[in-house]
């Protein structure tokens, strides 16, 4: 930890006082804050050096550079001993060739002890008074800074009083903002430019960090937590996401094996809120009433007749309950028969509202979502429908 004589003396420069009021407001690189002081790479460098020293700032690398940024908090032993050592009066030396920093006295019994300072230096600034910075610090809040949590920390105030005097006092402070506005939108143009180079393309390519799970993550965390049937549940990968919000979920599927593999895969994810059924989709072994929503997740078209199915699903939905379809668009790659063991070659948007509309559901939306760009190009049919209250 620096020591106070040494913090309250880089305190006293006032161009690292324009350096904190900037990292006060944005993250800034060594070479943003050249373009926004109009100073040298070393110069600068030079005063983030002590600042950091001091406790006053810290860095993150960024690829090949570092940004900057003020510490309001982070080490409050150090800025709430600065706070409680500071004197009544005295003036605070600077850096060579650079103006003090005044400090007004306090009123107490030490006010005729203030230093003598050279008068050329005094009159090269207006004097910032650092007690003045400490005014209206409640006494009993400092002795108990927990009373009032809804206030800053002392340390805190004092570093935003001192830097909101610096503001006001400081000539280069309001021309600092406007530089520094002007650096960041330079960057913001990087940014744009990059999406205005890929606009057209974007998600053609491979983009870090974006997949459909992630999508169908964030979109599970609006999910209140309801009772889902997932039917046609397979080895149960849907149901698993699902059971992250669920309230319940009941996997239905036709096969023993894959119901097995299921109930290890919850096991060993240590998911517990999954109920693995053996049952057919035209025979659902949940009770009326008993789900508040349904999917069919690429398993519509496996059932002998899905009408049925569907009717199903209606019977175990709670009135106002939800039914989801995932499914493949009609299509004509009979190989699917063999390879994928399907009994329809997916379902046109109006064959999937019929059914529905038989079923008894309403508020039915059914449209293509989705199409593959490989051969044979499969489309993704969505639909989605409520059961009547």
């Amino acid at each position: 930890m620096a020591s106070i004589t040494k913090t309250l003396r880089v305190l006293a420069d006032p161009n690292r006082l324009r350096i904190l009021l900037l990292l006060k407001a944005e993250e800034l690189s060594v070479a943003e804050l050249q373009e926004i002081l109009a100073m040298g790479q070393s110069t600068i460098s030079t005063h983030l050096s002590q600042l950091k020293q001091a406790g006053l700032v810290e860095d993150r690398r960024i690829g090949k550079s570092s940004l900057y940024r003020l510490i309001l908090s982070h080490h409050p032993e150090q800025n709430g001993a600065l706070v409680a050592s500071l004197p009544p009066v005295g003036e605070i030396e600077s850096s060579p060739g650079q103006p003090r920093v005044r400090m007004s006295e306090r009123g107490d019994s030490l006010g005729n002890r203030s230093n003598q300072i050279d008068a050329p230096r005094r009159a090269a600034t207006k004097n910032i008074s650092l007690s003045a910075a400490l005014k209206g610090r409640d006494s009993s809040r400092a002795d108990n800074p927990q009373k009032d949590s809804g206030t800053l920390a002392p340390e805190e105030n004092f570093l935003n009083d001192l830097l909101a005097r610096a503001a006001a006092e400081i000539p280069d402070a309001v021309s600092d903002q406007a530089a520094m506005r002007r650096v960041l939108r330079k960057r913001q143009d990087k940014t744009r430019a990059f999406f205005d180079s890929v606009a057209g393309r974007l998600g053609k390519d491979h983009v870090p960090g974006k997949s459909w799970k992630s999508l169908a993550e964030a979109l599970l965390r609006l999910m209140p937590p309801l009772v889902i049937a997932d039917l046609g549940a397979g080895e149960g990968a849907f149901a698993l996401l699902l059971a992250q919000r669920a309230k319940k979920v009941i996997a239905v599927d036709s096969s023993a094996r894959m119901i097995e593999v299921g109930r290890d895969e919850a096991q060993r994810h240590s998911v517990k809120n999954i109920d693995y059924r053996l049952g057919d989709m035209e025979e659902i072994p949940i009770g009326d009433h008993e789900v508040d929503l349904v999917f069919f997740s690429q398993s519509l078209h496996h059932a002998l007749h899905p009408e049925r199915a569907l009717a199903e699903s209606a019977r175990i939905l709670a009135p106002g309950g939800r039914l989801v379809i995932l499914d493949l668009a009609k299509h004509r790659f009979e190989e699917a028969r063999e390879i994928y063991a399907d009994e329809w070659l997916g379902f046109s948007e109006v064959e999937l509202e019929t059914m529905l509309q038989s079923a008894g559901f309403t508020q039915i939306d059914a449209t293509i979502v989705d199409k593959e760009p490989d051969t044979p190009q499969f489309q993704t049919l969505l639909a989605v429908a409520v059961k009547p209250d």
